[in-house]
Parts: C-alpha cells; sequence; structure tokens
C-alpha cells in the first residue's frame, strides 16, 4: 500500500478500523456495531460516507480493503 491511511495510528488501533471497514462493507454493523469514534475517523479519512445514517464505503474505502 504506498498510501496508508492508518499510518498515524496504532497497529492495534489500525487493525481495528481496518475490521470496522471490513464489517461496514459486509453489512455486519447489526451484529457487531461499530463505535462513533471509529466511524468519525473513518468518514474524516474519506474512507466511509453515512447515508441515511449508515455508513457505507467510498471507493477509497473499498480501495484499502482491495489492497
Amino acid at each position: 500500500m504506498a498510501n496508508n491511511p492508518f499510518a498515524e495510528f496504532s497497529l492495534e488501533r489500525a487493525i481495528g478500523l481496518r475490521w470496522t471497514l471490513r464489517d461496514i462493507q459486509a453489512g455486519r454493523l447489526k451484529l457487531s456495531p461499530a463505535s462513533d469514534e471509529d466511524l468519525h475517523v473513518l468518514a474524516e479519512l474519506g474512507l466511509i460516507e453515512l447515508h441515511d445514517d449508515e455508513p457505507g464505503l467510498t471507493e477509497a474505502g473499498a480501495a484499502v480493503l482491495s489492497d
């Protein structure tokens, strides 16, 4: 990954944020709700967008998971 959006975070935090992206992509937030803080960070990084209070991946978010 040439441009790591999680470079500023600790390894543990980066892994958690990446798993939150995977949960959003797979539609698992009903089973494993994401914290508001995680959603806020991912939105600030431009990896997710909220539509009707439901998070969805942006192109950048999908690209992070495809790497």
